[in-house]
């Protein structure tokens, strides 16, 4: 996601990129996008998101299943002899709440 200002937000995904130190600080430039009016943003204003299969190899042996629910998904995670499980609308957030729970924990 790219903040390109205060209520800008914006999803870039399957680009290469590649950091440019610059005099104004790194850069974050955006390979083959000479069509688009994005050629670079400040580093500071870019956050990585993770895709599922990233989020499910971080959790590793702890990662049990994914559930289809009503409404969303279900990330089931091993935890302390039992299991937690963290449900959201979407399977990547579900993915991504449990590997916060498991890094809080």
């Amino acid at each position: 996601r790219v903040r390109a200002g205060l209520d800008d937000v914006f999803v870039v995904s399957e680009m290469t990129v590649d950091v440019a130190d610059t005099p104004g600080g790194p850069l974050i430039r955006f390979n083959g996008t000479t069509e688009w009016a994005l050629d670079s943003v400040d580093k500071a204003d870019v956050l990585w998101l993770p895709r599922e299969e990233q989020l499910r190899e971080l959790l590793g042996a702890d990662f049990s299943r994914l559930e289809a629910v009503p409404g969303g998904f279900v990330v089931v995670v091993a935890s302390g002899g039992g299991e937690e499980r963290h449900v959201d609308i979407d399977s990547e957030c579900a993915y991504a709440r449990a590997l916060l729970a498991l890094l809080e924990g």
